[in-house]
């Protein structure tokens, strides 16, 4: 076939993929609205009087996830991150117990210092994270009708790995996860960090595919998390509710 052939079909894939494709930037309406007011998360059992409340410092917390392309057309596509910063809950240090979480459509899509940090090469145009977004929100995780991700860890006989139950999409899988603890402050304040796979499977999501699954998403996704807590100085020793 001579060239200017293989140049013409290829200008029309790459016309069909931008017509199909899951980037296309969608109509701003169709996003789920937030609500007008953030209910306070319900304190867990095992937040009793006496027991040392640390509660999470969302602006020094972060958690991350990245979704790989994948697909006989993966090379036409793009690598996300998408990245919570309005983590809320609390942790127990003593009883080694730990409660939070966050609202979906409160996370970023593709930070260019996230991607960095991430490894990823690319650079998706503002079109294409709108597209991204959208999808994730409407389409993958449907997060009108499932808007939190909540997880709920407990210490085991090994310090640098917690049990977790995490609930995402209306399931719950409990995980595996390790994890790095620092106190400082006298037991004060903490930080936490680790990474784990997940699969979107597992949680009963379809990974976003479009052609017959040559431009998709990979099921697998790495999570990863940093995270403070301190407690409180308004309640020292308290286990209020962080009312956020």
């Amino acid at each position: 076939m001579p060239l200017a052939h293989r140049r013409l079909l290829l200008a029309c894939a790459c016309a069909l993929l931008a017509a199909c494709s899951p980037f296309a930037p969608p109509p701003a309406a169709s996003l789920p609205a937030a609500p007008a007011a953030v209910p306070a998360m319900q304190a867990p059992p095992w937040q009793q009087p006496g027991v040392r409340i640390l509660h999470i410092a969302p602006q020094e917390s972060l958690l991350t996830i990245t979704v790989r392309r994948g697909g006989a057309l993966a090379r036409l596509g793009h690598d996300h991150v998408v990245a919570s910063r309005s983590l809320q809950g609390v942790v127990a240090p003593a009883p080694g117990r730990a409660q939070f979480r966050f609202r979906l459509d409160e996370m970023s899509v593709d930070e260019a210092g996230l991607r960095q940090a991430a490894g990823l090469t690319t650079t998706p145009s503002a079109d294409a994270i709108a597209g991204t977004r959208h999808n994730m929100l409407v389409r993958v995780l449907e997060a009108e009708r499932y808007p939190w991700v909540n997880i709920e860890a407990r210490r085991t006989g090994d310090r640098e790995v917690l049990e977790a139950d995490i609930t995402l999409h209306g399931v719950t899988r409990t995980l595996q996860l390790p994890v790095r603890i620092e106190e400082s402050a006298g037991g004060r304040q903490l930080q936490a960090s680790g990474s784990l796979l997940l699969k979107q499977s597992d949680f009963g999501i379809v990974p976003f595919a479009v052609l017959g699954g040559a431009m998709a998403v990979q099921d697998q996704m790495e999570l990863a998390f940093r995270i403070t807590a301190r407690q409180e100085l308004s309640a020292p020793g308290s286990g209020a509710s962080p009312g956020r």
